[in-house]
């Protein structure tokens, strides 16, 4: 994703609704963690290098998730959800 971090976390409550989570910091990641009823999901982020063009850089993240415990449906509706969260206009 071209995005901060901080702009990551704001446009977070759209991608995930409601759902609480654990936040931890392990070698210079952020993890978002979320678990209950035997089932776990994580969203991973890692600093990349900036994309630049000409003199604009724009900072970028590569973001990781992973799943634990959940069938493939509910798979598919966290991604459809997340993905619309971030999603942008453009033309």
């Amino acid at each position: 994703m071209t995005l901060s971090r901080t702009e990551f976390m704001r446009l977070l409550p759209a991608a995930l609704g409601q759902e609480c989570f654990e936040l931890s910091q392990p070698a210079g990641a952020m993890v978002l963690t979320h678990r209950g009823g035997g089932r776990q999901w994580q969203i991973r982020l890692t600093g990349l290098p900036p994309l630049r063009l000409g003199s604009i850089a724009m900072e970028r993240l590569q973001v990781e998730l992973r799943f634990e415990g959940y069938p493939e449906e509910a798979v598919d509706a966290f991604v459809d959800r997340f993905l619309r969260g971030y999603q942008r206009g453009g033309g």
